[in-house]
């Protein structure tokens, strides 16, 4: 039995089989037989002539000339696609040509297999001579490395074969037949249509003819492709086509399935966008930009995950509620937090989404899927807001504006009061905030400022009655909000569900000083998850 090894180093098999035109897009594989042996009088030719004769040459080619079985691996076909220059109209006309080649493992083995030949070994030293130094294999960028197996790899290689001539028998029916392209016994070494080099002499009668060979040797074998074409030639002189039955599967890689493990590696906290549009929504439009948000990226995740019985899957990290639709607790889910810092227009232009829970894998999917917020009033203006996710991170890591530290904190949007002003029962307010709506709101925002400091551990050692909170009002007594002193009116503050009251609760807004720096999110109040109540550093003001 002869054996050889074929690797491919760069992991690409690049031909073209005969009689298919390059831009059909279809690879040859297996390897033709044909194409192996002109290769190897390519080699000899270019490299080993004056080391090989070509008695021996020939006595080698003879010993493979029968159809050769393969073992082949796992593979796949893919192509690329290049102008290339045609001239044809002008220096600037180009074509467009299809690089079609067989994706496999660098480290993968095409093996070929001569179940009935046997060489000896002078005749073997020289084989391996020969495939040392084959360099390529089909067109130049299929580098190759190839060598002769020993008896016991061939005998192993041939448990492997999955590719073979059918010889007229029935093929399996996970097999289809391709057609290969083989060489010729009777006359692969023959000369009767290779061209000749005709020289006359003399004149008359003793006008002589004589023919010199174009090729040497002159074998059918040796003739030129472009010859052959040009000679429209169906198949090249000395070649026959043999009939393989290869698996119908060869071009299908299952995927690895992932294995996951219990990982330590911590979750993304953070996802930040840039928002894009022709016409960016105002800072007033907060609340119906978050919640456009989260209506996007719960319909993202629940289309893609399903539950087991069908229905559309439930991120309770983007929902805010469990399985059983009840309001989760401890503000651990998502905070969406559109912001307006390029250029302080007045207009919106990145969101932050902020989960301290952390995002899972899923939702970490639906994040990178996020591609537009779609609303009734975007499609019917006709200027779509796309959004661009910039980067993921966590808190510690990752501080873009509404995260930074910063001792000093202000009202990016109007804070609203999560409760109503009480005047009765155990727990009803001082009577000095009963006339005083911003003394009220204060005390509203101290509450929320304790829990917040109950809830985060980077903030216990903060003394709540040391911090200090004043309102931001003209000298009217009108809360404002930004440098654009915009009035709480101005912002959307009812949210897109039935009975909500978030525009119907005392507002205001405030200057905070915590008496060191703390890093954000700095959300409070009402609607805190949806943009409104966000503080953000004084210094980006």
């Amino acid at each position: 039995m002869i054996g050889i090894n074929l690797s491919l180093p760069s992991g690409r098999f690049h031909a073209t089989p005969w009689g298919r035109h390059v831009n059909e897009g279809a690879p040859e594989w297996p390897p033709s037989p044909w194409r192996f042996l002109r290769g190897l009088v390519a080699t000899w030719k270019r490299k080993l002539d004056d080391e090989l004769s070509q008695a021996d040459v020939e006595l080698l080619l003879r010993a493979l000339i029968t159809p050769p079985q393969f073992a082949l691996p796992p593979a796949n076909a893919a192509h690329t696609r290049h102008y290339m220059p045609w001239f044809k109209k002008g220096p600037d006309d180009k074509t467009l040509v299809f690089d079609t080649f067989v994706s496999l493992p660098r480290d993968a083995r095409v093996v070929m297999l001569w179940p009935d030949a046997t060489l000896p070994s002078q005749q073997r030293e020289q084989l391996e001579v020969l495939l040392e130094h084959l360099n390529f294999f089909g067109r130049a960028e299929s580098w190759c490395s190839t060598h002769l197996l020993g008896d016991g790899e061939a005998d192993e290689a041939a448990a492997e074969v999955n590719c073979r001539p059918t010889n007229d028998a029935a093929v399996p029916s996970e097999s289809e037949i391709v057609r290969v392209l083989c060489a010729d016994p009777d006359n692969a070494f023959g000369d009767e249509h290779t061209p000749k080099h005709e020289r006359t002499s003399g004149r008359g009668k003793a006008k002589t003819t004589v023919s010199t060979p174009l090729y040497d040797p002159d074998w059918h074998l040796c003739m030129e492709t472009s010859a052959l074409h040009k000679d429209k030639w169906s198949d090249p002189p000395g070649s026959r086509w043999v009939a393989y039955a290869r698996r119908r599967d060869c071009f299908k890689i299952e995927p690895a399935r992932r294995v996951s493990r219990p990982g330590t590696a911590p979750k993304m906290q953070v996802a930040r966008f840039a928002l894009d549009s022709t016409v960016l929504p105002l800072v007033t439009e907060t609340l119906p930009v978050a919640e456009s948000a989260r209506r996007m990226l719960m319909g993202i995740y629940g289309r893609k995950f399903l539950t087991p019985d069908g229905c559309r899957g439930l991120s309770a990290i983007f929902s805010g509620k469990a399985a059983d639709a009840q309001p989760l607790q401890g503000h651990g889910h998502a905070y969406y937090l559109p912001t307006d810092e390029d250029d302080d227009d007045g207009r919106l232009d990145h969101l932050t989404i902020i989960a301290t829970d952390g995002f899972g894998d899923r939702e970490l999917k639906a994040l990178d899927q996020l591609r537009e917020l779609r609303s009734r009033e975007r499609e019917q203006s006709g200027h779509p807001l796309r959004v661009l996710l910039l980067g993921l991170g966590r808190l510690d890591d990752y501080q873009p504006l509404p995260l930074c530290p910063s001792q000093v904190w202000v009202s990016a949007t109007p804070f609203i009061a999560p409760r109503h002003l009480k005047k009765r029962g155990t727990k009803r307010d001082p009577q000095e905030l009963w006339n005083c709506p911003q003394k009220f709101l204060a005390a509203v925002v101290r509450e929320e400022l304790a829990r917040l400091i109950h809830r985060r551990p980077d903030l216990n050692d903060l003394p709540l009655d040391a911090i200090k909170i004043e309102p931001l009002a003209d000298q009217h007594g009108v809360f404002r909000v930004g440098t654009r002193k915009l009035r709480l009116i101005q912002f959307k503050r009812f949210r897109q569900k039935p009975g909500d009251d978030g525009g119907n609760l005392a507002a205001g807004s405030f200057w905070i000083d915590f008496g060191r720096k703390v890093r954000g999110p700095i959300a409070l109040g009402h609607s805190c998850h949806f943009g409104l109540g966000l503080f953000v550093p004084e210094s980006a003001r």
